[in-house]
């Protein structure tokens, strides 16, 4: 009986370890100072690196003459780096429509914050914050075409961003009311109103906001509007602590007002 006794209580320790091994931890990883560890490791370096437009005036815009970045979404960038940091300390690197979405997915960036349109597809592939500005897809066209409305521009070229929404929501707004337009993608904004200023495309077309800051005296913005679209701060999927910090500081400055005051500071509406 005792031999069968010490076989016993051996039996009990080894299943006891065996189901220690395999238990799942019920709380995220948390890193030295109790944040969660894609928040920590932000803290840790000391600096947040975060996608921004550069040739936007109002959201990202980088001077040529100071080559300083300045605009909307730059002030919220500080705004998160506050939270995490304690301080006003962004990296910025300049991005467009096609490659900010491959910046996050490398972690060149931990933030991409760069009148990036929400969308369910898009939600497959990032962490999105809720909506921190919403705008529609809207039409530049020169004074002296004739060109009212959509309806103007069939048969015509439109100049759109590579891997923007412009051109779907552009394209299903033709097909509903038959006009048949074609479309040339370019790299940047600055390229694409070179094209309508040289004539090479007929109507410069992304969202009304980012038009705004195009607008000259031979240019006009129709009244047409389409597809609204809500920007949104992307972050790497995984990395669930820092998406929520970027939306609890998002819910934040819309509660205290602080949100209201950075779009009227940059004159957006």
């Amino acid at each position: 009986m005792k031999k069968f006794g010490i076989i016993l209580t051996s039996l009990l320790l080894v299943a006891g370890l065996v189901t220690g091994c395999g238990s799942t931890p019920t709380t995220p990883d948390k890193g030295a100072g109790g944040l969660p560890a894609d928040v920590q490791a932000i803290k840790d370096r000391g600096v947040l690196k975060v996608g921004v437009k550069v040739d936007v005036p109002n959201f990202g815009y980088k001077d040529p003459k100071t080559e300083e970045i300045t605009g909307f979404e730059i002030d919220l960038a500080n705004a998160i780096s506050k939270e995490i940091l304690g301080t006003e300390k962004i990296e910025p690197a300049a991005v467009t429509a096609k490659t900010r979405g491959p910046l996050v997915d490398s972690g060149d960036v931990d933030l991409v914050i760069a009148t990036f349109t929400v969308t369910e597809e898009r939600k497959k592939s990032y962490n999105f914050s809720d909506a921190y500005f919403t705008d529609g897809v809207k039409l530049m066209v020169k004074k002296d075409s004739g060109i009212q409305g959509l309806k103007d521009l069939n048969g015509k070229k439109i100049g759109v961003a590579q891997s923007a929404t412009s051109k779907k929501a552009i394209q299903e707004a033709a097909d509903k009311i038959g006009a048949k337009v074609t479309f040339m993608e370019f790299s940047t904004y600055p390229e694409i109103k070179a094209a309508l200023d040289s004539g090479r495309v007929d109507c410069f077309s992304v969202d009304g906001s980012i038009l705004s800051g195009y607008l000259d005296d031979s240019t006009v913005i129709l009244a047409d509007s389409f597809s609204p679209q809500d920007y949104g701060v992307a972050s790497k999927k995984g990395n669930d602590g820092l998406a929520k910090l970027v939306n609890d500081t998002i819910a934040k400055l819309k509660t205290s007002g602080e949100l209201d005051k950075m779009t009227q500071k940059w004159g957006l509406k």
